[in-house]
């Protein structure tokens, strides 16, 4: 099987069998490119010929790109990620029969540093959220959209695929995460108002512009919203807000979390909201709360210092 064959029954496979997002299999795409080209410039054109050596070879390649040219450099955890796509590949070309062994079983990614997530704190968001008030339409969306993302820690992939049904009443909305999983989570009170008077007032407007779609966010010219679109919501209302550090529609969602937790919820009924698979994802929201109560506690305590 060719390099470029054998890539294409993969993101098949990740895509239809394992149902992950559009959005992850173009980025297993964009990585599985620069391993076939790399493969090809070493004269490769069978995936059985590929060996352990060849994939450590490439692993090289990926951390020394960079010492001629520093635009091309990689960082460890970008490194991280193109090899994780390259080990799933060839653990699926031995499972599928198409390979006699695991040719990336051995390589191992660099390890990374451990990194909070940076969360907002309820005044900067409640600026933010401010931030979006107004009578134009476009301004009335993006408050709807900002609510959402606040008050549910969905991911922005998640809020522009949002479909009008999927407000199923005006307590909860259906999300669908990665892998395509569901999960219904509540709004709050100021979501709630913030999407009706969207969908009386903004929605039926922006819809009338463009050809019939269920999306629940809109465009001005009717269309779906795009993640991009999104991106420049949140950074124009950033810069409206005059917050200095960067956000990002993830900021919010670190925010969503990092909130509760230190409101109390349970670490698992985080997880669930969230729709971590694993809860050890979520933990690593307990230890930005925990830094910020050492925080306190040695600004306040007087024997502390």
């Amino acid at each position: 099987m060719t390099p470029d064959a054998a890539v294409e029954a993969y993101l098949r496979h990740v895509g239809i069998e394992r149902g992950l997002s559009r959005n992850t299999v173009a980025a297993y795409r964009r990585d599985l490119l620069l391993y076939t080209r790399w493969l090809a410039g070493h004269g490769v054109d069978d995936m059985r010929s590929v060996g352990p050596r060849d994939v450590d070879d490439y692993a090289r390649h990926l951390a020394t790109r960079g010492e001629q040219d520093a635009a091309q450099r990689l960082g460890a955890a970008s490194i991280a990620r193109m090899l994780s796509t390259v080990r799933g590949l060839h653990r699926f070309l031995l499972d599928e029969g198409e390979t006699e062994e695991d040719a990336a079983r051995d390589v191992r990614p660099p390890k990374l540093p451990m990194r909070l997530p940076k969360a907002l704190s309820v005044a900067q968001v409640e600026a933010l959220l401010a931030a979006t008030d107004g009578d134009d339409p476009a301004r009335v969306r993006d408050k709807a959209l900002l609510e959402l993302l606040y008050a549910t820690g969905a991911r922005v992939s998640e809020a522009v695929d949002l479909n009008v049904d999927d407000v199923i009443d005006r307590e909860v909305i259906r999300l669908t995460g990665k892998g395509s999983k569901q999960r219904i989570v509540p709004l709050g009170r100021f979501a709630r108002d913030a999407l009706d008077e969207y969908l009386v007032r903004v929605r039926p407007l922006y819809s009338a512009r463009g050809s019939a779609t269920p999306a629940l966010f809109l465009g001005a010219r009717g269309a779906r919203l795009s993640r991009q679109s999104a991106w420049l919501v949140i950074r124009a209302a950033a810069q409206r807000a005059q917050l200095t550090a960067s956000v990002s529609p993830h900021t919010l969602r670190h925010s969503f979390a990092t909130h509760l937790l230190e409101g109390g919820a349970d670490v698992r009924v985080v997880q669930e909201l969230l729709g971590h698979s694993s809860v050890a994802t979520t933990q690593i929201y307990t230890l930005v709360t925990a830094d910020t109560l050492r925080d306190m506690y040695t600004t306040a305590h007087p024997r502390a210092r």
